[in-house]
């Protein structure tokens, strides 16, 4: 076991006046298996750079131990490669019978590593790329959200596999998996930093017993400083109304008054200044014991939809649906039923490549929606009815197509630009994303600027593919509250089971290349 030591990491990306990480320091050890939490643009991704010498920074870290990360770069050159030629380049030091052994562990066929890479699918990919990351021994591992765009079996399989490791740190917003595999949390507050013993779900727990007992503190604070406020302000009248009673005064009113009372009017004057200034120093530790208090509170605002009514209860109707693609030799499924009523939140859920982004495009393209690639060679037979006249609502699950600014993005949209910035701000956008262009965006923050868009679109359907690929674990949870207080109409796929099993009425599951009975 050895020890990863962070003393006053500040970093900041060229052209930037912000600093991503500011003043770091926090100790893990390398036998951990450290889950690291945080908001959209907090750092995580740029804090496992660091660890990987990729940029300049301020401050120190030291340890004695090797790192590699998830997941390793693949060029466009590399995608006619066999995925076992591309180990050379990844991981050089290692055998490929030492690949093979982490392959049986992750339930993968051995014949993988003899394809083409581009011929894996997405979960594939991600199991290769796994085997050979703990091939080698004695290395730190930085694993960057390795279960993005894969079906729950892989997530499972993933899962199971890092459950039987350790000696990683493992970014995620799935709280599944971080609560499987993690014995440690490392944890990008708003203005701190933690590490805390357990996985997310005891950190989470913790962090809300904490977050309710500083919130009350504050308010006893606040009441304490009002009431000092209060008789400082007494005080300082009163001081103030007596020491004007010194010069001068009506002998026919106060014919008992002498010229010696001036004497005990300013003594008395004096006195009430002093328990004055006591009021603002204990005005002023009340501040100071207040400051700091609110500094790590998550404030999860509560965000808005507005959903149409329609008039019919069937908003769609599957029945012995077929899709397939012109040029394929076999569809991608066959028979399948389904509907989706009016309030109904249905997920589709099946493996990588089972064609559920599919069921969405065919819907899309019955209807008046326009939308990229819905027409791409797209074969629907069976029956498909999708109700005329619906508003949808669509949040593709591919970002690549987002550029320039907000602004412009708000105004092609046809929304109230104010309202967008309004519900980004809400999803914890800082204000000086708004003048950066979409593509110098995390890709949970472009996720979070097509869901912002969504939510603004008054609809009978929101159709919503992979919604939650890259959005941070605060997020999911707002928008799961949206779901369960609004109850819109949705058709969604999405992999995060505790999302899943939060705000889905029913799971439609697409089997692959097989006839459903």
């Amino acid at each position: 076991m050895a020890q990863i030591q962070v003393t006053d990491l500040t970093f900041s990306y060229d052209g930037s006046a912000d600093d991503v990480l500011k003043d770091v320091n926090f100790n893990i050890d390398t036998n951990w298996k450290l889950g690291l939490i945080g908001r959209n643009g907090k750092g995580k991704t740029t804090l496992l750079n660091l660890f990987m010498g990729r940029f300049d920074y301020r401050g120190n870290i030291n340890t004695a131990t090797c790192f590699d990360y998830f997941p390793y770069t693949v060029f466009d050159s590399d995608l006619t490669k066999n995925a076992v030629d591309l180990i050379e380049r990844w991981k050089p030091q290692i055998e490929i019978w030492q690949v093979l052994i982490q392959m049986n562990e992750l339930k993968m066929n051995p014949e993988c590593l003899y394809r083409p890479f581009k011929t894996l699918s997405f979960g594939e990919r991600t199991r290769v790329m796994l085997a050979v990351l703990f091939a080698a021994e004695n290395e730190f591992l930085l694993i960057d959200e390795p279960t993005n765009h894969l079906d729950t079996k892989a997530r499972d399989i993933i899962k199971e596999y890092l459950t039987s490791k350790k000696g990683f740190i493992l970014v995620s917003h799935d709280r599944d998996l971080l609560d499987a595999v993690c014995d440690h949390v490392l944890v990008l507050n708003s203005s701190t930093i933690e590490v805390q013993a357990g996985n997310f779900s005891t950190w989470w727990e913790n962090k809300e017993k904490k977050d309710a007992f500083q919130q009350a503190e504050n308010e006893k604070h606040l009441k304490e400083i009002g009431k000092l406020k209060t008789a400082a302000d007494r005080s300082s009248r009163w001081a103030d109304k007596n020491e004007n009673t010194k010069i001068g005064f009506d002998p026919v009113k106060e014919h008992d008054r002498s010229i010696a009372a001036r004497s005990f009017i300013g003594a008395k004057t004096k006195k009430m200044q002093a328990r004055v200034k006591s009021y603002e120093q204990r005005i002023d530790r009340e501040i100071e014991e207040k400051e700091g208090l609110l500094q790590d509170i998550e404030r999860i605002s509560d965000l808005k939809i507005e959903p149409l009514r329609f008039h019919k209860e069937v908003l769609i109707n599957a029945n012995e649906l077929s899709l397939g693609y012109e040029g394929s030799e076999k569809p991608l499924f066959e028979g399948l039923r389904f509907q989706v009523k009016r309030g109904e939140r249905i997920i589709l859920s099946g493996e990588n490549g089972c064609g559920k982004s599919s069921v969405l495009k065919a819907i899309l393209k019955k209807t008046d929606f326009r939308e990229r690639g819905a027409d791409s060679g797209l074969l629907i037979s069976g029956d498909l009815d999708v109700a005329s006249g619906m508003t949808i609502s669509y949040v593709n699950q591919d970002t690549s197509f987002l550029s320039g600014t907000l602004r412009k993005y708000s105004e092609i949209q046809g929304l109230n630009e104010s309202l967008f910035l309004a519900v980004l701000r809400q999803l914890d956008f800082g204000r000086e994303q708004f003048v950066k262009n979409m593509e110098d965006f995390s890709e949970g923050q472009k996720k979070k600027v097509l869901i912002a868009a969504s939510l603004l679109t008054p609809a009978h359907l929101y159709i919503w593919d992979e919604p939650l690929n890259f959005i941070d674990v605060f997020s999911r949870m707002q928008i799961e509250k949206l779901i369960l207080q609004y109850k819109p109409t949705m058709l969604l796929v999405e992999h995060d089971v505790r999302f899943q099993q939060k705000v889905g009425t029913n799971i439609i599951r697409i089997p692959p290349f097989m006839t459903m009975a």
